[in-house]
């Protein structure tokens, strides 16, 4: 994780149970600290620098996941279950 924050790489946590680990919680919350022209963000006890092009993906297979309100205000939601009529109905608010 701290090589990929540095370099700007992608990450997949994958089966992703409702509870999140409290180290990747400053990186969902994107708790960034600036320090000279670079930001960091504390991994555990440690503060690595923060690459731009990072980016954090969290994977479920739960069906209707509910995370805590300050993760689902961070992140961007995606169900990927939902049948046409159901997305209808969601996108309409039916």
């Amino acid at each position: 994780m701290e090589k990929a924050l540095e370099a700007g790489w992608s990450v997949m946590i994958e089966n992703l149970q409702e509870s999140l680990d409290a180290v990747i919680g400053p990186i969902v919350g994107r708790q960034k600290i600036k320090k000279g022209r670079n930001f960091f963000v504390k991994v555990g006890d440690k503060e690595v620098e923060y690459h731009a092009n990072f980016k954090l993906i969290l994977h479920t297979k739960l069906a209707n996941p509910h995370y805590p309100p300050e993760v689902q205000a961070e992140c961007t939601l995606i169900n990927f279950m939902v049948t046409e009529d159901g997305l209808e109905d969601q996108l309409l608010a039916k």
